[in-house]
């Protein structure tokens, strides 16, 4: 069972939390679809991970069994100590080689593409990442460090960084020394000159420190990526930049060059392509298309919707209902598409939301109440107050 899927929902509560506290201090660190966005980023990934987690995982467990050339026990104090040092280690070199090596980046960018800076920033992942991201824990499952060690250490080097994601802490005296706080991660998400490609810490900062790749928070920080999505879509956003690098290699000239613009840093064009390098304003506008307040509360309230299935969903990991399964996330990343669609005005987005609301109605109609018993008190009032809603697009 996945700790940080069944934490998500705590996640979300002290991210209304934030809002309500900075709201108190008269700041604005909020924009609805932007967080809206956020989270279905991480609802999209959870539900891909579903699918990805018997690869990922049990590549692992593989490795550990037959190549892991120490025999650790999972009983050793010292094991969990190294562990926690040697998983903080092997984040940092993911994180900084997915900064510095363009298909990671495309992977990674998800995380960056917000231009605000708060807790839902915290759950905007990307879908693809964790297809990229376990090879570098391997060197640990070659030590024999025992999967109960590992994946414990993993989940709490994820949960650590959730409270840095904010703009409400200032720096903390000493603390800031040698931990990965709110300042230092705020400068890792900004897009000033100076502030690209540095500290690139999980847990402790000392990595940065020592490789060479640490910055202090000095100028106002102006959040996002020098070459935005301009979408809420989370489709879209993992896309986006598998796309424009696919799109730049069709247009290069030379064999190598098609190559090396997925291996070179993110930015780096051939000759051929210097043109792409437009000039951009300072501070780049940020991407907030114009949509009614009623459209905002309708997205809303389905997001909520989907967001309270969600824990159900997961439970089904290690069930034995695949159909089911397969069912409810294509259901999930629907309305990811559809919503999101809405709160951009995208016209499409309309007419995907009244096929979604139909495929439900379709849905409920052919599970319950015979097979799922339990769906015929929590899904009609919920398919209901859908179809009701669903006027409000016509």
């Amino acid at each position: 069972m996945d700790p940080i899927a069944f934490a998500v929902p705590v996640f979300m509560g002290l991210f209304g939390l934030e809002v309500w506290a900075a709201r108190r201090k008269g700041a604005s660190l909020v924009r609805f679809a932007d967080s809206m966005s956020d989270l279905s980023c991480g609802v999209m990934q959870q539900v891909l991970k579903v699918f990805l987690v018997a690869l990922t995982a049990g590549a692992y467990i593989w490795v550990e069994e037959h190549v892991g050339l120490f025999e650790l026990s999972a009983s050793d104090p010292w094991v969990w100590v190294a562990t926690f040092f040697g998983v903080d280690f092997c984040y940092y070199w993911f994180h900084r080689l997915s900064h510095q090596i363009n298909f990671l980046w495309a992977a990674h960018v998800v995380h960056h593409q917000s231009e605000e800076y708060n807790l839902s920033v915290a759950l905007r992942q990307s879908a693809l990442q964790p297809g990229f991201s376990w090879v570098f824990y391997l060197p640990l499952a070659v030590l024999g460090v025992p999967p109960l060690v590992f994946f414990v250490h993993v989940s709490v080097n994820t949960l650590y960084q959730f409270w840095i994601h904010t703009r409400l802490i200032g720096r903390m005296g000493p603390l800031e020394l040698f931990l990965n706080t709110p300042s230092h991660h705020r400068v890792h998400h900004g897009q000033n000159p100076q502030y690209i490609d540095r500290n690139h810490a999980g847990t402790l900062i000392i990595w940065d420190k020592l490789f060479g790749t640490f910055e202090p928070e000095g100028e106002e920080v102006v959040y996002g990526i020098t070459e935005p999505s301009e979408s809420f879509n989370p489709f879209w956003v993992n896309l986006h930049s598998w796309v424009l690098t696919a799109r730049r290699a069709a247009r290069t000239r030379r064999w190598g060059d098609k190559l090396r613009l997925f291996l070179k840093p993110p930015g780096w064009l051939p000759d051929d392509l210097a043109g792409d390098k437009a000039p951009r304003a300072w501070p780049p506008p940020k991407y907030d298309p114009a949509v009614p307040a009623a459209v905002r509360r309708y997205t809303l309230w389905h997001f909520a919707l989907v967001v309270a299935v969600m824990p159900g969903f997961l439970l089904l990991k290690h069930g034995d209902q695949p159909g089911l399964k397969v069912a409810l996330g294509a259901a999930v990343l629907l309305a990811l598409a559809s919503l999101n669609g809405l709160n951009e005005g995208r016209s499409w987005a309309r007419w995907l939301e009244l096929v979604r609301l139909g495929a439900t109605a379709v849905g409920v109609a052919a599970a319950w109440p015979a097979s799922y018993p339990a769906l015929a008190y929590v899904l009609p009032p919920m398919v209901l107050g859908a179809a009701l809603s669903a006027f409000a697009l016509l």
